[in-house]
């Protein structure tokens, strides 16, 4: 039958100054050759019919495998049986994630940063190891090392020919920074970001960290909202020019739909949601916001709102209410900063390096010795005696859209590739190196059936050892689908999560046929053979039973499976579940999340389950360290030379497909069924109409 994907769903990668999209996705939508853009506001629907035979059970989950059936009559002596049959097995083989369920977030270990001077001997062979350092690897002494932290920033590595920042290469940097006795301080310059609130605070948490060092941190910001100043009021000194953007106003949600739109062209959306809070549906089919929405939508900005003004007015020292009058002041004044004590001084950024030259103690018509994040990269941690201990744990990052397949076009690092990550998996699992694993997501979800196989594989991985799902901005639908086989979850506080949901659906465009005079006449055998391919009529009543009740299918095994993972009643799961969206904090409270804390954290709790001492060091295996591609070592070198990296990248994206063919509407996707030939010519046009609009 059809296949049903699940979707990217309502999620929220990042709360603007004061624009937070209601489908909240900083993901990049997925490639195809017609695609129907709207402003930032992207989710999928999609049709898919999840598989009908239920994964085999591992041991130790008191839940039977026939909760993922899409039978609905299940037998008592069935269920009692299983039960017992799982609970005896567990007895002489324990999976991480049952023992989890019982462990409040108190009793982990909080991997905290703990900075310690190296003896003398560690010393001597860190200075030994600098003088036969390789060139690119020199610096001199008194060096600052300087990073522009501004626009996207990637969960994963990135090699030498990738642009953009890189987030676990930032907190390197840090790291190694702190140790690296030639490295005097650090200066950042912090610019607009978009980023999702996970990131910026696993950065944040690495400024802390930092400071312990007892070398200075200074930033230095001339555009700056929320989230700039988040992050900045973590360093010891804050600067801005005198003409420095500075909006602290507030967050605001906001939501958008197009049901007035498509009433207007002649389309008519027909779409099934499962979840009341699964709102990526309403866009199409409502023109106000549903109250479930608005609910949810309140819950997470309140979240974030009320974490950023807790953490900022403690962090400079001043209470809530300080916070709060001064940001309903309207105050935009960078004089006013100053006098408050929000900033410590308005400078250029030519006077902070000059105040830079003076704390280093140099004369004036010196130089202030400074290497950037890119070339500080390339400087190893065996360098700087950071290179850990012998036993391995692997770190497998998974993050951007979820597919089962690759196009063959397709760039490196585009997206969570379902058989490519299992492969990993394996890797790990069969490998008697690695101690234990952590999953590092940052994904909204994509492909259910992709998001099911590699559950399962994650799921045999903990049957062997410890596994740890790692959450950065967002583990929502098919993310938290991955997350949710792990052991243990770690999130940050304001991590979205949950999204367990499903949305369904197709457009129904006769109306906009005979607007434009374009006709379509299909011949078929079998009853529901024109389910996917008569959009020029509406769906017959036993279609749009159908429809709905695959959708219902997908959502159950969904729901289910989360229950079964996480040990948990399937009731109890419905009451979380329904498509809401939560931050980490409030799924933590829920049982959707084990503890609140970043990757040191998850490192921390993968040594307690592998029986590692935590004083003992570790090495972290980077499993997703990137290869660069032909078209990326293009890109660099064009960017290089004749600026033409952001032309190559988008047409490698225009001409990367995803299995089946797709007509995407800026996060909205039907696929249709794969090798189907009959994809709609119309959608380019309805394109090249909305664009007009």
């Amino acid at each position: 039958m059809s296949r049903l994907l699940l979707l990217h769903t309502p999620h929220i990668t990042y709360f603007h100054r004061q624009t937070l999209t209601s489908f909240l996705s900083n993901s990049k939508p997925l490639p195809s050759l017609s695609s129907l853009q709207f402003h930032h506001h992207r989710f999928s629907l999609s049709l898919f019919v999840s598989p009908s035979s239920p994964s085999p059970s591992l041991p130790l989950r008191t839940f039977s495998a026939r909760a993922f059936d899409s039978s609905e009559t299940k037998s008592k002596e069935e269920e009692e049986e299983a039960e017992k049959s799982g609970n005896e097995e567990g007895k002489t083989k324990k999976i991480n994630s049952s023992e989890s369920s019982s462990v409040k977030d108190s009793e982990y270990p909080s991997g905290e940063f703990q900075f310690e001077e190296f003896n003398w001997w560690k010393k001597f062979t860190v200075k030994l190891k600098m003088l036969t350092a390789l060139p690119w690897e020199r610096v001199r002494k008194g060096t600052v090392l300087t990073m522009n932290i501004r626009g996207q920033i990637s969960d994963q590595l990135k090699s030498r020919f990738s642009s953009g920042l890189s987030l676990p290469q930032i907190c390197e940097n840090i790291v190694k920074a702190a140790y690296d006795p030639r490295i005097s301080g650090i200066y950042l310059h912090i610019e607009t970001l978009s980023c999702g609130w996970g990131k910026v605070e696993e950065i944040r948490r690495h400024i802390f960290d930092f400071k312990k060092s007892g070398k200075f941190i200074v930033a230095y910001v001339p555009a700056c909202r929320e989230k700039e100043y988040y992050l900045a009021c973590a360093c010891e000194e804050i600067y801005a020019p005198s003409s420095a953007y500075f909006s602290l106003f507030g967050l605001t949600v906001q939501a958008s739909f197009l049901r007035g739109v498509f009433d207007n062209v002649g389309i008519g959306p027909e779409v099934q949601r499962f979840g009341k809070y699964k709102s990526a549906g309403d866009q199409l089919i409502r023109k106000t916001m549903s109250k479930e929405n608005c609910e949810m939508l309140t819950a997470l900005l309140e979240n974030i709102y009320g974490n950023w003004l807790d953490k900022v007015s403690s962090t400079k020292g001043k209470t809530r209410e300080d916070l709060e009058n001064f940001i309903n002041d309207g105050v935009y004044q960078v004089e006013r900063l100053k006098e408050e004590g929000w900033i410590t001084n308005i400078h250029y950024d030519d006077e902070v390096i000059s105040m830079l030259r003076e704390k280093l103690g140099l004369p004036k018509d010196k130089q202030v010795p400074m290497i950037d994040y890119r070339k500080y990269s390339r400087v190893r941690k065996w360098t700087l005696g950071l290179s850990g201990g012998k036993d391995q744990i692997a770190v497998i990052r998974a993050s951007g859209s979820i597919s089962r397949v690759r196009s063959p076009l397709s760039v490196s690092g585009s997206g969570i590739v379902g058989e490519q990550f299992i492969e990993k998996i394996r890797t790990v699992r069969e490998s008697k190196r690695y101690k234990a694993a952590i999953i590092r997501i940052d994904s909204p979800g994509g492909d259910a059936l992709a998001s099911d196989l590699m559950w399962r594989e994650i799921r045999l991985l903990a049957a062997s050892k410890p596994v740890i799902a790692s959450m950065s901005d967002v583990a929502a639908s098919g993310g938290y689908y991955m997350a949710m086989a792990a052991g243990t979850i770690v999130a940050e506080n304001l991590t979205l999560t949950g999204s367990i949901g499903v949305v369904t659906g197709r457009f129904n465009l006769g109306k906009l046929y005979e607007k434009i005079g374009f006709n379509k006449e299909i011949l078929s055998r079998g009853k529901y053979a024109e389910l996917l391919a008569a959009d020029q009529r509406p769906l017959r009543p036993d279609e749009a039973e159908l429809f709905a009740k695959s959708a219902q299918n997908a959502y159950m095994q969904f729901r289910d499976k989360a229950a079964f993972s996480r040990s948990m009643p399937v009731d109890k799961m419905e009451e979380v579940a329904q498509g809401r969206v939560w931050t980490g904090k409030d799924a933590a409270s829920r049982g959707l999340v084990d503890a609140i804390g970043g990757l040191s954290r998850a490192v921390a709790i993968a040594k307690l389950k592998a029986n590692i001492p935590q004083d003992t060091q570790v090495t972290l295996v980077e499993l997703s360290r990137p290869s660069p591609t032909l078209p990326e070592v293009l890109s660099g070198i064009g960017n290089t030379l004749v600026g033409v990296d952001n032309t190559l990248k988008e047409l490698l994206q225009e001409l990367t497909n995803s299995e089946g063919v797709q007509a995407r509407m800026d996060g909205i996707m039907f696929q249709r069924l794969e090798g189907y030939s009959y994809a709609n010519p119309i959608f380019a046009l309805i394109k090249d109409y909305m664009s007009s609009l």
